[in-house]
């Protein structure tokens, strides 16, 4: 097998915020890529990488945020885990030094997903990390045998706690915020994004998280809340059909009927003569029209 190197890594070892001091590059390690430098504070993207990603911040507290998400304080010893596969933003709120591995799957032994983790402690991965950078330090072709003996150690460990714990719900607090923006813009189109950013969540972990407080998804959810205004607002104004279904953030009458048919097997037309205590043949236009 080839060797791993720096076309192995997600890019962020290459930036010219990042000032190396030893890394593994030339020494034939095949499965594993580690590297220690000193960073600079940045934000940047960097496309998916082949490698799973493990950081180690060797001093700290420093934040640092992922995505979208809320800035983490993390200390020193803490982790920043990213899986193979998926693209990264990030930011680096200060200086910091850090010990970067990067793990094929066949030091998993397979393909494994690891969980998006930042500021984790975890002392054993703390200490085989250190081990790995203590044996670039004083490097001799002896320690090869080390070297896969510590690879393999980090890799099971990793893969053991690859599965994030049981989803939890939204706070209260949470729920509540999301629930203000959607009725402050329920007439406008609702990015999945701002809705994460008012429970201050990365989309992830907002629409897990979501689901377990609602049982619903963030777009069911908010269609439904749509539609609850436009039949309160079918049941006390005389507005027009289409403009109650603008208004409830439907893109137009026909929008607005297709879902409410789907949902509650009615057309507007007929929940509004309903309302009215009207037989619906009495506004056969107007039930037509919606």
């Amino acid at each position: 097998m080839r060797e791993l190197g720096l076309r192995d890594t997600n890019g962020i070892l290459s930036q010219p915020w990042v000032r190396p001091r030893r890394s593994s590059a030339g020494l034939g390690w095949d499965r594993i890529f580690v590297s220690t430098q000193a960073e600079r504070a940045y934000r940047a993207s960097f496309d998916a990488a082949h490698t799973s990603m493990v950081i180690l911040h060797l001093d700290g507290p420093v934040q640092v945020s992922r995505g979208r998400s809320r800035p983490c304080t993390v200390p020193a010893g803490g982790l920043f885990v990213h899986p193979a596969g998926h693209d990264l933003t990030v930011e680096l709120g200060g200086s910091l030094n850090t010990v970067h591995v990067y793990l094929t799957d066949d030091a998993f032994g397979g393909p494994v997903q690891l969980a998006e983790e930042v500021g984790a402690v975890d002392p054993l991965v703390e200490q085989l990390m250190l081990a790995l950078d203590a044996v670039l330090r004083d490097w001799e072709p002896s320690a090869r045998t080390y070297v896969d003996h510590l690879t393999a150690l980090l890799a099971s460990h990793l893969a053991r706690r690859r599965e994030p714990p049981p989803a939890v719900g939204l706070t209260e607090r949470q729920l509540a915020a999301v629930r203000d923006l959607i009725e402050a813009r329920i007439a406008e189109p609702l990015p999945l994004a701002d809705l994460a950013d008012a429970a201050a969540l990365s989309i992830s972990q907002f629409v897990r998280q979501f689901k377990v407080s609602t049982g619903d998804t963030p777009h069911r959810y908010l269609v439904g809340l749509r539609l609850k205004h436009a039949q309160r607002m079918l049941h006390t104004s005389s507005l027009p059909i289409a403009d109650i279904a603008v208004r409830c953030g439907f893109s137009h009458q026909e929008h607005l009927t297709r879902v409410m048919r789907s949902r509650l097997g009615a057309t507007p037309g007929a929940l509004r003569a309903r309302a009215q205590n009207v037989q619906p043949g009495a506004h056969s236009v107007q039930a037509k029209r919606g």
